[in-house]
């Protein structure tokens, strides 16, 4: 085929070229250099896969659950946990990202970040009942501000608590640290289960 000069300009502006008589636009030559992934990118891919099964081991039963992983990854992420030599788990770990290649990761990231957040509410919540345990011990008019918001709260069960938990904390000889016996500790769990139960919580 001859190409006039006007032919010439025309091709090189619209860029690309002549193959077997027929023109080859530039988005056709995108996906020819494109062509299959590298081995760079399937190594990340394959590390990203992992690193998601590494999270996996730790995700809560109910998030796991909804989920719906398939039958053979939810073994070989009980098994795993089972592991305990190096590197049997190290190759354990490759076979599951290799099983979850197929998968679909956002519902596994969204899983992830549920319990990450989950988790920073419940830190919150733990201060905050440590907090009023303290207020609870050092002061009787906490006592009466937690009664007022808590109302539900056996009352008698708590006062023998703080008393048992002042006695407690006073050192038996002077200069020593004070120590917090079993009181100090029921307190804490009455106050955090109170909190837990909050409908707001």
């Amino acid at each position: 085929m001859i190409l006039t000069a006007m032919n010439i300009k025309t091709t090189k502006a619209i860029k690309g070229y002549w193959s077997n008589g027929r023109f080859v636009k530039p988005e056709e030559i995108a996906a020819e250099e494109v062509g299959p992934p590298s081995k760079t990118q399937l190594k990340a891919e394959a590390d990203e896969k992992q690193a998601l099964g590494e999270a996996l081991l730790t995700l809560r039963a109910d998030l796991m659950a909804r989920l719906d992983l398939p039958e053979k990854l939810l073994q070989a992420l009980a098994d795993a946990k089972k592991i305990t030599n190096f590197e049997g788990r190290r190759r354990q770990m490759q076979f599951i990202g290799k099983l979850m290649r197929p998968l679909d990761p956002e519902p596994i990231h969204d899983a992830i970040n549920e319990q990450q957040s989950g988790s920073a509410e419940l830190t919150l919540q733990l201060h905050l009942a440590e907090q009023w345990r303290d207020k609870l011990i050092a002061s009787d008019d906490a006592l009466g501000s937690w009664l007022t918001e808590h109302p539900d709260t056996d009352s008698q069960q708590l006062c023998a608590l703080i008393r048992q938990a002042r006695k407690d904390v006073k050192p038996e000889k002077p200069g020593e640290a004070p120590r917090h016996g079993k009181s100090y500790r029921e307190i804490f769990q009455l106050v955090k289960q109170a909190l837990t139960e909050e409908p707001d919580a």
